[in-house]
């Protein structure tokens, strides 16, 4: 597999030192885990692995976690892991986790409370605002009402408080999950009532208000960066042709360098560096997605930031200078290790293409697997649910069928391979 190289380096133990130790926090259900320990690998680091379920984690000893007693899991952790030279998570589960060990080991960290703030849509929103930063207007609906009708009329308020279009959104979820478009009170009051829904299958609190904002029209982009002291080092920024205008929306396709102009690029790192030290964040990787308003032509708007790299697979599509991966970099920013300045704007092009789950049902079949693969410009294609599994789309659901990887001499290559590899594929569902 052939990957784009980014101008980013890490510099690894020399011949002879130490191994450094690193206690990674692994959730149950993740992408990342085999990616995290590849690198680790790679690095010549040495895991201590503390996680929540059952994994095939390498064969390490897994120190047991629970996510619903931080406090006591963090002690745990304290206890039985040795000394360690940094904390990281590797998915957003354990990021409270990691926070709350780091603090009590000592080690760099961020606080629990800019964790949390940073998983929470309307704490962002709020704070936000408080910072002077570009985002939608916004309005937040509270779920303790008299009653139905009390709850819709809050809703339509909200709505024509912020102007249609508008997003409804829940504040805790994340990967398009519980976000949809309306353009009129009736379609306002249907999504929140849906959203709501969702939130209970999810088991969230019964008492979690939703975010009402004004729909941004221009093109999306994502900013992913690593911070150290505060200061964000930006080692990718991807492009989302395809996002749909609603009313949901799925992400599909990220392609990397962006098209837009440097000055804009700029504009949106500071952006996301601003927004990340508004949240409290000081350490370690995040993953920020802004809309231009005004049809494109205007200000990056922050739509959210969360305190963790891009997600999914999504990380594969990024090689830096050695072929270090995105993992390595976030292994390495931990460790305070040196990173030679990035030059993300002249990366090779490259992209993913995530595969939307395109109705429920149970899945029977990912057929033309093998032509998908052979287009010129692929470099990988991996189904993430297993065949038998029931599934359902966004905003419903929370999981993509799989990931497609390409690069390329042009950005338009890369989405041409991705689009033309997503057309062999044939999913069924029954």
């Amino acid at each position: 597999m052939t990957h784009p190289v980014a101008g980013e380096t890490v510099t690894r133990p020399g011949r002879g030192e130490p191994s450094p130790r690193v206690l990674l926090l692994v959730p149950a259900r993740t992408y990342r885990a085999a990616d995290f320990l590849a690198a680790a690998g790679r690095m010549g680091v040495d895991l201590v692995i503390g996680s929540d379920g059952a994994l095939p984690l390498g064969g390490r000893p897994v120190i047991p976690v629970s996510l619903a007693g931080p406090g006591a899991s963090a002690g745990r952790l304290v206890a039985r892991a040795g000394p360690v030279a940094a904390v990281v998570a590797a998915d957003a589960p354990m990021l409270v986790l990691a926070a709350a060990a780091a603090a009590r080991l000592g080690l760099p960290h961020n606080r629990v409370a800019a964790v949390r703030a940073a998983a929470d849509k309307a704490r962002q929103r709020t704070r936000w605002a408080s910072a002077g930063l570009d985002q939608p207007a916004f309005r937040l609906v509270p779920a303790a009402a008299p009653d139905d009708a009390a709850r819709d009329d809050a809703v339509r308020r909200a709505a024509r408080a912020v102007g249609f279009p508008c997003v409804v959104k829940a504040i805790s979820l994340s990967a398009s999950q519980g976000i949809l478009r309306a353009d009129d009170p009736a379609a306002a009051v249907a999504a929140a009532r849906r959203i709501r829904s969702i939130l209970a299958a999810a088991r969230r609190p019964a008492g979690e208000p939703l975010l009402i904002e004004t729909y941004v029209a221009g093109p999306e982009l994502s900013v992913d960066g690593l911070l150290s002291g505060g200061a964000l080092s930006v080692t990718a920024v991807f492009d989302k042709p395809g996002t749909p205008d609603g009313p949901t929306f799925e992400e599909t396709m990220l392609v990397t360098p962006s098209r837009l102009p440097r000055p804009v690029l700029a504009e949106a790192a500071r952006a996301a560096g601003r927004a990340a030290r508004a949240l409290g964040l000081t350490h370690g990787p995040i993953h920020a997605e802004l809309r231009l308003d005004d049809g494109g032509r205007g200000r990056p708007m922050m739509l959210e930031l969360a305190a963790r790299s891009i997600g999914g697979l999504c990380s594969r599509a990024l090689r830096f200078p050695g072929g270090a991966s995105l993992e390595e970099m976030v292994l390495a920013n931990a460790l305070g290790l040196d990173t030679a300045p990035a030059a993300y704007e002249e990366a090779r092009p490259a992209g993913v293409f995530m595969l939307p789950v395109p109705r429920p049902g149970t899945l029977r079949a990912v057929n033309g697997r093998a032509d998908a693969a052979a287009v010129p410009g692929i470099t990988g294609l991996t189904i993430t649910i297993a065949v038998g599994q029931r599934v359902r789309p966004l905003p419903d659901g929370d999981r993509y069928l799989g990931f497609i990887f390409a690069a390329g001499d042009t950005r338009h290559d890369v989405e041409k391979a991705l689009q033309t590899a997503r057309e062999r594929l044939r999913v069924v569902i029954g």
